[in-house]
């Protein structure tokens, strides 16, 4: 028999849809607060939310004839028509949240208008409205929910921990905080203030404030705009990275997402510069226009869908990889590494490739390691230090004993660029600086030699360089290959001796795929029996050598289902292929080194290998004489 349920019945099935946990109901409330056009809020929460939340605004309030109205489904001030929800510009919209929280704990609502001369109260417990009455409040609205699921005790055994509730909530409310820079946010959890914002409209300054210094100290200011839409972001630097995505937090529109669209944006900004396995920390405020996004495909909200899911995700993409070419990219060194240089080995490298301390009990090795480290510890390949110092900055440094902010890129090192000074705030030295051309630093690079026949040195003003002639080379030699496969036109060179290549039987019966791979990238190949293929020509920056270890590793190491059309896979494969280019221990004449350098010039990215590694370390005259104490 068909019936239709009880009034008290569709509303906890209704409820269930947008409550099922703590964090679903301060969610709800905290949007509505900033819709409220609030100023201030104050989350409070016992017992991770189950046994009481409250949230307190300051914002527009609510009318005494419509405290009731508020609590009945499908009642919101938000949208109008269905055109609306083709133009979503609140975080709310569905006018189920309050109905729905009312239905499965006991509620108060006290709330004000700066128009009204006194609040007024309304209690709510299990959906229905049990008491109303004036009272005194400040204008804004306070929402009090306790005992969630009291009248659903079925519903209540699924709750997790008072521990894993709380987190939830907390990681909610700092993700909130940092979208919202001009809403002064506070958070108290069982009575102890665990973080308040200052609603002064910085962004980064939350990001301290709600996570931590030293997270603040790795990130990249990034911005960008194009018709439609922009983004401002905070992105990590290279070699400050993750082992997973939990730092990797997204907002459109205002509203803390998941998005597929956005997670490949990001994974291709750091293409070539994150070694497998690691992640980027990454704060981006994506803005769009609102008919151009659909926010209602997911019941709690939490994801979005783009109508231009390339045109986005290319847009992000392009803005981190800009970002990722600024002076900010560049690791620092703190004073504690100029401090403690005397007592440095090289080989103490952290985790995040920077030089720890080394104490030995005998004051003859301090002095050898002294040595190495002049020598060798600066030219790991690991490490990318670069050192842009301002007479202004080091005393301020030396007087607090805080790190030294020394960040430079080689893409923007002209000459009048060392001279700017830099503000000692850590909140103005993360704004965005756009890259310079990088091939005036190239040009008047002065190449001195090659030390252990690995590093090339070269001295410019008053700083010292090392390249590392393989990663160098390995760049030079990949982006000379991707060039070669993408356009129509390959240079050949005609060799003498002809290249043998012997291949297994499952490669040979992918020919069709790896053959025109190599034929792409400027080697004329065709069978020469059955397992066996003959390379008569290479590509024309190659010397033979390299194109005979080139071809051998591409055969040991291609698969049997290349996809030729597949760009980003072609790409792993000739970064793998590219093990083959110039190796450490090489001895190269100077004409080979300025044409390493001068070749260098003309990359996309000089300044990583395709593996990720980087090409230059740098040193100014500052930091070696602090090294051998004469400053």
């Amino acid at each position: 028999m068909i019936k239709i349920l009880s009034k008290n019945v569709a509303d906890k099935i209704a409820a269930g849809e947008v409550v099922d946990r703590p964090l679903s109901i301060v969610k709800e409330l905290v949007e509505n607060a900033i819709d409220a056009g609030a100023a201030n809020i104050t989350v409070e929460i016992r017992n991770g939310g189950k046994t009481y939340i409250r949230v307190t605004d300051n914002g527009c309030g609510i009318p005494e004839e419509e405290t009731e109205l508020a609590f009945l489904r499908h009642a919101t001030s938000k949208i109008a028509t269905d055109e609306d929800l083709n133009k979503i510009c609140t975080l709310g919209f569905r006018g189920e949240a309050l109905s729905s929280i009312a239905a499965v704990s006991r509620v108060e609502l006290i709330t004000k208008t700066a128009e009204a001369k006194t609040g007024v109260s309304l209690k709510i417990h299990g959906g229905e409205f049990f008491e109303k009455s004036a009272t005194g409040c400040p204008d804004g609205t306070t929402i009090i929910v306790s005992d969630l699921f009291y009248n659903t005790p079925a519903r209540l055994k699924f709750m997790k921990t008072d521990s894993t509730e709380s987190t939830l909530i907390i990681e909610f409310i700092s993700k909130i905080a940092l979208a919202y820079e001009q809403i002064k946010i506070r958070l108290i959890n069982n009575g102890t203030i665990l973080f308040s914002t200052n609603g002064k409209g910085d962004k980064y300054s939350n990001i301290i404030t709600v996570y931590s210094k030293t997270v603040g100290e790795g990130l990249i200011h990034i911005t960008g705009e194009r018709e439609n839409m922009s983004l401002e972001g905070y992105i990590s630097r290279p070699d400050f990275s993750k082992t997973n995505r939990k730092q990797q937090i997204f907002f459109v529109n205002g509203r803390s997402v998941s998005n597929r669209i956005m997670d490949m944006a990001v994974q291709e900004g750091y293409t070539e510069r994150l070694f497998e396995g690691r992640y980027p920390v990454a704060y981006l405020f994506f803005k769009i226009k609102p008919e151009l996004v659909d926010v209602n495909i997911h019941p709690n909200k939490k994801e979005v869908r783009f109508h231009q899911d390339m045109e986005v995700k290319n847009f992000i993409a392009q803005t981190i990889k800009t970002g990722l070419l600024s002076q900010q990219a560049i690791p620092p060194v703190t004073s504690s590494h100029i401090k403690n240089t005397g007592n440095m080995t090289s080989n103490s490298l952290n985790s995040k490739g920077i030089l720890e301390p080394f104490v030995s009990s005998d004051s003859k090795e301090k002095d050898t390691n002294f040595r190495q480290t002049v020598q060798e510890a600066e030219v790991n390949e690991q490490v990318v230090r670069v050192l842009n110092e301002k007479k202004q900055e080091i005393k301020e440094s030396e007087k607090t004993q805080e790190q030294v902010d020394i960040k430079n890129i080689l893409s923007t090192l002209v000459k009048e660029q060392e001279k700017l000074d830099y503000n000692s705030d850590p909140i103005q030295k993360n704004e965005l600086e756009q890259p310079a051309p990088a091939d005036s630093f190239f040009r008047e690079l002065q190449v001195t030699g090659t030390i252990f026949n690995t590093y090339i040195t070269a001295v410019l003003d008053n700083c010292f360089y090392l390249i590392d002639q393989h990663a160098a080379h390995e760049r030079t030699f990949y982006e000379k290959l991707m060039k070669q496969y993408k356009t129509e036109e390959k240079l050949h060179q005609i060799i003498l001796t002809p290249i043998m290549a012997e291949v297994p039987y499952a490669i040979k019966s992918a020919e069709k795929s790896w053959v025109q791979i190599l034929r792409n990238m400027g080697f004329e190949i065709e069978p020469f029996g059955i397992k066996t293929y003959i390379i008569k020509e290479i590509p024309m920056f190659m010397e033979l050598s390299e194109a005979q270890n080139m071809v051998n590793y591409f055969l040991e190491n291609i698969g049997e289902d290349v996809d030729i059309e597949n760009e980003a896979k072609v790409s792993k494969i000739i970064t793998r292929s590219c093990k083959s280019a110039v190796k450490a221990n090489d001895v190269l004449s100077m004409a080979e080194c300025r044409q390493l350098i001068e070749d260098l010039a003309q990359c996309e990215n000089p300044y990583s290998c395709p593996h990720g590694r980087p090409t230059f370390i740098k040193m100014t005259k500052y930091e070696i004489e602090k090294m051998f104490k004469r400053v």
